[in-house]
This record gives C-alpha cells, sequence and structure tokens, in this order.
C-alpha cells in the first residue's frame, strides 16, 4: 500500500492537543482503510507531520476531515529510505 506524509501548518495547539487530534485520527481509520503510522509536532514552528499508509491521498484527507475536521496543506507520496 502506498505510503504518504502530510503537512499541517500555522498549527495553534499545545502537543497534548495534537496528541488527542493524532487519537482521533486512529478511531476513524479503519473505515478507509488508512493506517496513520507516526506524527512529529514542531511546536515552534507550528506544523505537524503525519505518516500514513493508505490506498490513496484522498483516503488520508477523509480520515482527518471527518475526525477533526483538520486539512493537511501538503500531502506528498513517499518511499521508506535506509
Amino acid at each position: 500500500m502506498p505510503l504518504f506524509m502530510d503537512v499541517h501548518r500555522n498549527v495553534d495547539a499545545s502537543p497534548e492537543e495534537v496528541a488527542a487530534a493524532h487519537q482521533k485520527d486512529l478511531e476513524a481509520q479503519d473505515e478507509y482503510d488508512v493506517d496513520f503510522k507516526q506524527y512529529w509536532f514542531d511546536e515552534d514552528e507550528g506544523a505537524v507531520f503525519c505518516l500514513f499508509e493508505a490506498p490513496d491521498k484522498e483516503a488520508g484527507e477523509k480520515v482527518h476531515s471527518e475526525a477533526t475536521g483538520l486539512i493537511a496543506e501538503e500531502i506528498h507520496e513517499v518511499q521508506r529510505g535506509t
């Protein structure tokens, strides 16, 4: 299954709020055959990065939209490096 990295910018949230949003994504992901693997939060820059497997990037967008209403500004298909 393809692997994607999305980027949320201008996030005005605490680390706890970002963790809670990620938990909501995990609760909604199965409906769209998405597997959110991990996220990273740069609090100083207000940026969140989410790594997920999905049939396509639109499936990841649907999970974010349904679970939190937070839509990523960018979604990139990525390959695992060694």
